[in-house]
This record gives structure tokens, sequence and C-alpha cells, in this order.
């Protein structure tokens, strides 16, 4: 492990964890010295610390959090990211507003203390500018190694408690323009800009036209498989897995998941089914659970309350395993699911997967093993001891957005979702169930109907930040207008406006 102390832009010295002293060029950027680094010692993770950070480093126990060669760690206890929440006003990811007490998955990196193996650096690094500014060429490092499957995290371990607070480097507009004209598509670099003028007063014309001089750096071609992962972390033991499924009126599509699992070549120990039928006087009908013989144990439970998230969260509360398969009723996949599961579990040190999860005959688009932006509750697999203090939110039942809330739950308790396209379940879509009745949600008596759905408004307030909810709102305002006469368009904002703020008003009383 190489180790780089820094301060006032420049490096101070470079050190082995021996103690070793390394030459390096004292002209040289920050940036530079550890390209060169990279270079010479391709084998090794590269670390970056601020000088007043020294002796606040935990090297010793770096490699038991940096525990595989695709990795990025950084921290910064304060609140505010480099790029400051302007960068907000562009991306409505779940990785913008990081929760700075656990592991959380972020590309937004500081430059008072991080580390990145060599080789990984040497890829995307020789791809992108040695940057005189530090932290901006971090953030770049990071955002286009994100796309490619560099896993990225704030990690609060990489320092000591009672670590001193040293000088944070925030950035100017003219540095966030450009940040997003290099990594983003370029409509963003005119949304940002309307974003500021409407939500903020302020008319940013110099950096919006000092952002055109720079090239895009989201094309960048860049493989990342020669980097090999393998993970030091042991997150299995036992290797016993519980498969919950809530159902509504499926038998059929239900008997074939059943089948699915029973061919597994490493089968579950528990399958756990949460049979809904809210008709009054209504009994089971899942008879092939107790007529026929399956090679692992079934708990069935049948309840007259509907709801996807009562169902799920009564099956969580029965589990039992090392590993949940949070599983739907209309999936299909082949023997080695659970098998593969497993063995990339054990390669990249995760406690939660997702996976491909497609309709038939619909194309594959992304490829690459990668941090996940969103969590599915039909086609993901969970550590069980991860799932202490998560729940699905039941303000969410018969609503939208209870999957966004439940991975940001997970995320915020310091577990990443990775999506691995390798592992793939087909989504048959079954047409709904002969039981489900129609729901009265609050608002349904309102003369104009809230939008967006007062439950993903719900979701935004409660884990996004006030730009990204600013930018939702522009976003779904211009895509709303285009089907609109100009000449209604007085008209059209007023009810823009009502639909939103009743959203707004339903979300808080949820």
């Amino acid at each position: 492990m190489i180790v780089v102390y820094h301060q006032n832009n420049r490096v101070n010295k470079v050190i082995s964890v021996r103690n070793e002293l390394i030459t390096f060029d004292l002209h040289s950027s920050i940036a530079e010295v550890l390209m060169m680094l990279a270079h010479q010692f391709p084998e090794k993770p590269i670390v970056w610390c601020h000088q007043l950070l020294e002796n606040s480093l935990n090297i010793d126990k770096m490699t038991t959090f940096f525990h595989h060669n695709k990795m990025m760690l950084s921290y910064d206890s304060t609140l505010t990211s480099f790029l400051g929440n302007g960068i907000g006003f562009v991306e409505e990811s779940p990785f913008i507003k990081v929760n700075k007490k656990c592991t959380y998955p972020t590309w937004l990196m500081s430059s008072k203390v991080g580390v990145i193996h060599a080789s990984s650096l040497k890829l995307i690094g020789g791809t992108i500018k040695a940057d005189a500014n530090f932290d901006y060429f971090l953030n770049s490092v990071s955002k286009v190694g994100m796309i490619l499957g560099l896993l990225c995290y704030s990690e609060p371990k990489l320092l000591l408690k009672n670590a001193p607070n040293s000088i944070s480097r925030k950035a100017n507009l003219f540095i966030l323009f450009r940040f997003v004209k290099q990594h983003y598509k370029k409509r963003w670099i005119v949304l940002l800009f309307l974003n500021l003028l409407i939500f903020e007063k302020r008319f940013p014309i110099f950096p919006f036209l000092y952002s055109l001089f720079f090239k895009n750096r989201k094309k960048t071609v860049l493989n990342l498989d020669s980097i090999p992962v393998e993970s030091t972390l042991t997150v299995i033991d036992k290797k016993t897995i519980d498969v919950i499924i809530p159902t509504i009126g499926r038998k059929q599509y239900l008997y074939d998941v059943l089948q699915d699992l029973a061919q597994q070549k490493h089968l579950p120990v528990n399958v756990i089914i949460v049979e809904q039928n809210p008709q009054s006087g209504s009994i089971s009908e899942l008879h092939f659970l107790t007529n026929e013989t399956w090679p692992f144990n079934i708990k069935h439970t049948f309840t007259h309350q509907a709801g996807a998230c009562n169902a799920r969260n009564l099956a969580l509360s029965q589990v039992e395993s090392e590993w949940v398969f949070l599983n739907d009723d209309d999936n299909r996949f082949d023997e080695r699911l659970l098998e593969t599961f497993l063995n990339k579990v054990r390669q990249y040190g995760v406690y939660v997967l997702t996976t491909a999860y497609l309709q038939q005959n619909e194309p594959q688009r992304y490829s690459i093993t990668n941090q996940s932006g969103i969590f599915g509750s039909g086609n993901s697999f969970v550590k069980a001891s991860c799932l202490v203090a998560v729940s699905f939110d039941m303000a969410l039942e018969f609503g939208y957005g209870e999957d966004i809330d439940f991975g940001m739950q997970l995320r915020n308790n310091g577990f990443d979702i990775i999506y691995f396209p390798e592992i793939r379940i087909l989504h048959l879509k079954a047409p709904m169930g002969g039981f489900r009745i129609k729901v009265k949600q609050l608002w349904d008596t309102e003369k104009i109907q809230p939008k967006p759905s007062p439950t993903i408004m719900y979701v935004f307030l409660k884990h996004y930040t006030q730009q990204q909810l600013s930018c939702y709102k522009l976003v779904s305002f211009f895509k709303i207008m285009k089907k609109e006469s100009v000449s209604n368009y007085r008209v059209f904002f007023n009810q823009f406006e009502k639909k939103w703020n009743l959203s707004y008003y339903w979300a808080n009383k949820l």
C-alpha cells in the first residue's frame, strides 16, 4: 500500500506501509503524482490523505474494508460535497444525498482521504487529464468509473474517531458547470442553468458559456474487466437461503415458480409464501403446497389483508436462513440461479444483490456489474442480518415507490445494492389475479388529482435533496408541457402548480 500525504495543492511526502519514503516530482500536481505511482506500483492500493489527518488515518484496518481491487473509497465528514448541493439539480440518483454515518455508495469523492487500486486508477485516470484541482480529478475518476463498474463509496472507517477537521475546498459555479458538461448529456447544462435561475434566482450565464469549451468524458470507451475481483471479506457462512413470495390469485404461475425452485442445484431451506385474498370467507386455493412433496420446507400464510408491503413484511418476519431471496409469483429462472448468486456474493463480498429482470423478448441493455440505483423487490437477494432495521413502508401500500424506499433504507444502513447482469430472472408480468380490488386512496375525492403520485413525492421528501426534488419538478413540467397547446399555457401552469402542491400536501400526510 502506498500513501500520499498532501497539503496546499502539493504532495508533502509519499511512503509505503513500511514507512519507506518514495521519491516523486516536487513540481507535479497531486493527480500527476498519483498517476505516476499507479504506473510505478501497478499491484498496490494507493491512498491519499491530507497532511492534517495523518495521525487519524486508519491505515492498519484499511484492508478490512478496501477488500477488492475494483473499489474507490473516500470520506469527508462535512455534509456538503466538493461540487456542492447544486449537483442535485442534474442527478436524481440515490448517490447524491450521502449518509456520512455509514458506508454509503456515491461517486462524490473528497481529497481529504481516500484509496483506489493502482490498476483501476491507471485505466480510468489514463483517459482523464491529471487536473491541477485534485478534488475535480477524483470526482471525475469516480463518476466515469462508477458507470463502468468501479464501486465507489463514502467510507467513514478511513479515519479514526475524533479526527480533526481539515479545510474543505468547494467548487464554484464555473467548476460545477464544467463538471456537468464533461460528465452528463448536453441538455443538463441547460437544465442546471434553468434550475439555478428558477429556484435560486441566479443568472449564471458566464459559467454556462465557460462550460461549452470542455469536451465530454461520458463517452470514454473503457473496459474494467481486466481488473480481477476477489473479495477478502467473508460474507457467506452457512449458505442457507429462504425465499419469500407474496401471491394473490396466480395459482398456476406460483406453481411454476416452485417447480423452478425445486430444480435448483443449491436448494433453499424455506419457501415462505404469503397468500392474499381480500374476499370475506375465502380460503386458500394453493392445495399443491400440501398435496405434493417439495424438497424444501414451505411456510404458508393466508391473509385477507391485501397489499404487497404487508405481505412481504409478514414473509420477512419468518426468515430463518442466512440469506433471503425476494422473489415474485410470476418469475421464471434456471436451475443454477441460487448457486450463481452465492458465487457472485463470495467473489464481490456484497450483502445485497439484484439481477437482470427482463420480460419475454426484452433486450438486455445493461451488461456491466455495477452499483444499482434501483432495488427490485421481486428479483433481489439480501443477507438476513441487513434486514434488522429495514421493512417495507406501509405508507406506500397500494401506491408507488416501495421498492425505491426499501433500497434507500438498505443504503442508509450501510448496505449497497450491486447489479449482476449475468444473473437473469424472467418476469412474465402475469395478469392480475382475480381477487384484486380497487383501493381507495386518501386523495381520490380531490377534484384535481395530485401529480406526481403522493407516494412518489413521499419517497422524494424522505430520501432526496431539495435540489433533486426541484429538478424532478422542472423535468416533469417540461414533459407534460410538450402535450399542451401554447395558447393554454397559463391554465396549464396553474393546474400543474395545484397538482404539485396537492401531491406535496398528501405526501406530508402520509
